[in-house]
Order: C-alpha cells, then structure tokens, then sequence
C-alpha cells in the first residue's frame, strides 16, 4: 500500500515560502506592548468630544485619531494573519479575539466623531479648513461626510437605529440557518455508482462531471431540495428587501438603489447603463450556448450542461517558482517598475505560499497602511494556482502603490475599484497563454477558461442585478413578492439571458434562493462593472503600451483620494458610458471567434 500523504505543519513548511510576518512585530511580547498602549491613547480622543467645531482642536483630534487607528490597524493584521497561519493554535486566536473585542470598544470611544461634525452649523467645516493650511488635506473626506447630512438622522433616532440593528439582519441570518445548518440534500450517485450525499460543496464538482446523467441528478436533487422550502426562503428575502427599503426611505433616498450608490457618489445610470448594454448584447450569450451545445455534441442544451468543460486537459504539475515566472512573463506589458514590485513582493516575504495543517482555506490579500500587502495563498501546482498568484498580487499591488502616494487617510480603495488591479492580472495573464499556446486543445481549454469568466463575472452578475432591481422596485411600491413571483421572474430572466437553444429546466427557477449575495443589496454588479474597468485598463495596455500603462499607475496610486468613478475616468475608464462593458462583451466575441475555429 502507499504512504498516505500528510499535510505538514506549520514548522515543517520552510521558511522561503512563509510570509515575513516577523517583519510587523518579532514575537507576540511585542504585540503585547503595542497593545496596552493602544488602551493607553485610545480614550485620549474623549477629550475632544464637543470641541470639533475649532480648527486647532480638530487638526489635534484627526492626528491623535491617525495615531490611534495606524497602530490598532497594526495590531489588527498581525494578530488575523497568526490565526490564519495556524486556527488551531490557541495563543494566536487569544491574541485575534483580544483585539477584535477591543475594536468594539475603540469603535464606541470615537462615536462622537460623525454626529457631532455633522450637527455643526452650516459652513462651519469650510470656514475650519480655510482658517487653518494644515486642515486642507482633509478637504476630501469632510466632502464625502457632509454629502451625507441630508440622510442623517436625530442623534435618538440613530440609536434608536442602531438598537434594532441586529432585528433587521434577522432575515440573512435565518437565511444562513437554513441554508448552511438546517436544510440536507439526498443521496446521489457518482460516475462509478456510489452512493454520495449531495452538498453545497460537492454540487460544484458534480455539476461540472462529463457524466451527464450525474449532473442531472445533482442539479435536480439540489433544487428541488430547496423547492421545498420556497415559502420560507420567499418570506427571508423579500423580508430582508422590505427592511432594506424601510433604512432607505427613513434616511430620505429616493429608492433603495440610490441609498447603495450614493455614499460612494456612483451615478444611478452606472447601474442602469450596464443593464441596458447587457440585454442589447445578449444576442453573444445565446452565441455561446449554440457553440457549447454543438462542442458537448448534445441535441438539446440544458442548465445543468453550462458548467461542464468543453475540453479536457491533462493536470500540469506546476512549481510555485514556474507559477511566478509565467506571472511574470504574463504581466511584462505592465513595464520594469511594476514587475520590480513583484518580484520584491515575492523576495521579501509578501507572500505565504503552502498548504499546512490548520491553516485558512483560499486566498487573499491584506495588510495595512505600515504593512507589507501579504497574500496567503494554498498552492496547489496548478495552472489556476498561477492565476490566483496574478489575482492576489494585483490586490498587493494596488495596495502597495496606493499606500505609497497616498495619505493615511485616503490609501484605502472602495468595493468599486477593488478588483479591479486583480482582475487586469488576470486579463493580461490570459490573453498572454491564449496567444503563445500551440496546442490545439490547450487553446481551446484557455479560450473556454476566458469565456466562462465572462459569463459567470459579466453576465451571470449582471442577471442577477435586473432581478435584484425588479424584486426592489416592486417591494418600494407596495406590491408584494411570493414565491410564485420570484420564481416567475426568475425563470423569464434566464430565458431572456440564455436564449432559443437553451432548455430552461423548472428546477431552475429556485436558483434566486440560493443566492446569499442578495442579502446585500445592489452588491453583485459591481463584479461585472470591476472586471469590465479590467478588460478596458488590460486592452488598452496591450495595445497603446506605455502610455496606457502610466494611466493604469495613476489608477493604482490613487486608493481612495477621490469617488471611485472619477478615478477610473483620470485613468482612461468612464463607467458612466456603455464603453468598458462593450469592450469586455468585443472580448467575449473574439474568443467565440477562436473557439469557433
């Protein structure tokens, strides 16, 4: 028999591929002392409560506050990233939980802040800033504040707000119960005849199996299982849309999608405009189903066909050194500086690499602003493991650049722009093994990979966007939802988005069910609005080159120094016009083209 092959500890992974987290603090002692001074300065800001409405003590309050939030910031990561490395080791969950409980508290102590700026009498804050040179860099952020003293309200009436908070996520939290804890799928069986219960988890597997007769089962097993409790799953979303609109109208938006979109000064025709231009080009969905439907060989296409792989590989053993250099060779057209940037992400220690017992699934990117931008990563020596490298390093990036030009107080971006750097990564590292790929199948596996991403990013998002604009507007004018509606509503989207070919099984119609994003609303479309930015930023640097690139940089320096859309606008990527999406739909096609020939 062999060897059963063991996860390895953390001490058994060597050191050149941990993350240099030694680098925030040499042991946890050092924490220690950083923390009881945190405890120490953090009540320090009581002091000014009342006295904001005079430049010098505003300027001595935003600097003490700047001081305050770095270190606790600091605090914050390494403390996370240490029960990341290992969440059964007990000492870094101590050091997680402690900090974590205490940001409560900070949180209470610096309450006073936003209310008392916005009850200031009118021209109050503009008079302090021209008053004192020193104020001026804070210009920006007292903007963004005072935009939104139209939808404050009474000091009582938010807390009154506050106190029923945890009364109003009540509909996402039963929605979790259900679905994670209460709710069981039946016994299917696998390609060999198995007996396997069916989950959340293995349903992503299963519905990809070239077995077709197994994801058939599994995709009927799945909703119909979710079928049976439409009532309830009906009565925890609309209840969840209702209390979203009541926050709305008590704040005085004009709607629910104006009360998502204003804080961060989106227009409401970014999101009209991408739905618009989607629905014009789904005639490149129906495209795409034709094609998939006629590589599969299939006489009827069904919903449980779309995440089957058109083409099959071989699994590639990938080293995570070959993993960087073909990052490398994918990102080339980003120019020397940022290359130099990410092999100094790579030499220095940004980066945890494997696999150890305990250690958090996925990946990501994070830090703060007087950290390094670390990414944990559980590589696995596949091709898709090069690409979350390209992924993650385009947040650490971004970050890096962001932190570098900017400010404490603006190095953070919004939701908006957040995936956007990642996902250009991605853009260029694909179009780039799309191109030098001689094998003929390899190609195809890559152009499918692409389309796919389109599809479930692009597409898929912004479906799920319409539904989410109807099923608000027709709770803000009074008209209630049941379950027969959303289902009804559910099933003309999908076959208005996928078109003649397509069988729109019954069983699909539960799919809005299943969707735990729509508990936060008008969420989703910015998936597609972040990788449409991406393709834009991605094909105008491959075909303008440095010049294009010089934008990009200035895109990535900017963090969060101005409303998002304006910072892609500077960079060359006006999201107020149908332009970046028509680009990323342009994309779509070509690779139809390819997969065609």
């Amino acid at each position: 028999m062999s060897e059963i092959k063991k996860i390895k500890t953390r001490e058994e992974i060597d050191a050149a591929y941990k993350w240099n987290i030694e680098k925030i603090y040499k042991n946890n002692d050092e924490w220690e002392k950083d923390f009881a001074k945190l405890k120490d300065e953090a009540p320090k800001l009581k002091d000014f409560s009342g006295k904001l409405g005079d430049a010098k003590e505003l300027l001595k309050y935003l600097k003490l506050d700047e001081e305050i939030s770095r270190l606790a910031e600091i605090l914050f990561v390494y403390a996370h990233l240490k029960s990341d490395e290992d969440t059964a080791n007990t000492v870094n969950q101590a050091l997680k939980n402690k900090i974590d409980t205490y940001l409560a508290e900070l949180r209470s102590i610096n309450s006073f802040f936003m209310p008392e700026i916005l009850s200031l009498p009118e021209g109050t804050i503009e008079k302090e800033l021209s008053s004192l040179p020193e104020l001026s860099m804070y210009k920006f952020m007292f903007e963004d504040i005072l935009k939104m003293k139209p939808h404050t309200l009474s000091k009582e009436l938010e807390e009154m707000l506050a106190s029923v908070s945890d009364c109003l996520v009540a509909p996402e939290n039963i929605f979790g119960m259900l679905t994670n804890a209460d709710m069981t799928f039946p016994v299917i069986k696998d390609e060999e005849g198995r007996d396997i219960e069916l989950t959340e988890v293995n349903y992503s597997a299963f519905i990809k199996s070239k077995d077709r007769r197994v994801r058939e089962d599994a995709f009927k097993a799945l909703f119909n299982t979710y079928e049976k409790y439409k009532n309830t799953l009906a009565a925890s979303l609309t209840s969840s849309i209702k209390n979203f609109a009541f926050g709305s109208k008590t704040r005085k938006f004009n709607s629910c999608l104006e009360s998502s979109l204003k804080p961060n000064n989106i227009p409401l025709e970014v999101y009209h405009n991408a739905i618009d231009t989607i629905n014009k080009n789904l005639q490149s969905l129906h495209r795409y189903v034709k094609i998939k439907k006629q590589l599969l060989g299939l006489d009827e296409i069904h919903m449980y066909d779309l995440y089957v792989p058109v083409i099959d590989i071989p699994k590639e053993h990938i080293e995570f050194e070959r993993a960087v250099e073909i990052v490398k060779e994918g990102l080339q057209p980003l120019g020397k500086e940022y290359l130099n940037i990410f092999e100094e992400g790579i030499e220095q220690g940004w980066v945890d690499i494997y696999e150890n017992k305990g250690k958090r699934g996925g990946a990501y990117s994070w830090g703060c602003y007087d950290t390094m931008p670390y990414v944990l990563l559980n590589y696995n020596y596949e091709l898709n493991d090069a690409s979350t490298l390209a992924h993650e390093m385009g947040h650490s990036i971004h970050s890096y650049y962001s932190r570098k030009t900017q400010p404490f107080i603006y190095a953070n971006y919004t939701l908006f722009c957040a995936e956007v750097a990642s996902t250009t990564n991605e853009a260029l590292l694909i179009h780039h093994l799309i191109n030098k790929e001689q094998d003929k199948n390899k190609k195809l596996y890559l152009i499918n990979q692409e389309l796919e991403q389109i599809r479930t990013t692009v597409f898929r998002q912004l479906m799920f966007a319409e539904f989410e604009l109807m099923t608000h507007e027709n709770i803000e004018k009074g008209i209630p939802l049941t379950s027969e509606d959303l289902c009804k509503i559910w099933h003309e989207l999908n076959v208005k988005y996928f078109g003649p070919d397509m069988i729109v099984d019954k069983e699909i119609d539960m799919e809005w069910a299943r969707i735990p994003h729509f508990y936060s609303d008008f969420y989703v479309y910015q998936y597609a609005t972040g990788y449409s930015a991406a393709s834009a930023f991605a094909k105008a640097i491959l075909e303008k080159g440095d010049s294009a690139v010089e934008s990009y940089k200035g895109f990535l320096k900017s963090g969060g120094s101005d409303y998002p859309i304006n910072i892609l606008k500077k960079a060359g990527v006006d999201m107020t016009t149908p332009v970046p999406l028509e680009a990323t739909i342009a994309r779509f096609n070509e690779l139809l083209d390819m997969l065609e020939k």
